[in-house]
């Protein structure tokens, strides 16, 4: 995938959940464009040189969609689900599809980065 299309993918990204936001709130819209795309974004930014180009203006973009108070609160709501999500799983041992101990501390450690670079207070490249 060429850098231009990994810009449009995020471009694309942000227009839908001002849509999202307009129609269904800011829940919605949130939790589409941090907790399911940029998430992904992250994730392939760790294999992909152009998406680990992109990931930087992604972020930015994310910054400009929201307040930080929006982004403080909800992510302080995802993590609180996964937190309860990961309680649930825990009691279901037996289940064939239950995520792996390495792929949820990949899932976390994502999360925490994003996190951290959707609360930093200065953002800077190097």
């Amino acid at each position: 995938m060429a850098s231009s299309k990994a810009h449009q993918v995020w471009i694309d990204q942000c227009e839908a959940a001002q849509t999202i936001r307009a129609r269904y709130g800011l829940d919605d819209a949130f939790s589409y464009l941090v907790g399911e795309k940029l998430l992904n974004f992250a994730e392939a930014a760790s294999r992909h040189p152009e998406f680990a180009r992109e990931l930087p203006p992604f972020v930015a973009a994310v910054r400009r969609l929201f307040t930080l108070d929006e982004i403080e609160t909800q992510l302080a709501h995802i993590e609180s689900e996964q937190k309860e999500d990961d309680s649930n799983e825990a009691l279901q041992e037996d289940d064939p599809f239950r995520e792996s101990p390495a792929a949820k501390a990949e899932r976390a450690r994502r999360f925490d980065l994003v996190k951290e670079l959707l609360t930093a207070t200065v953002i800077g490249t190097s």
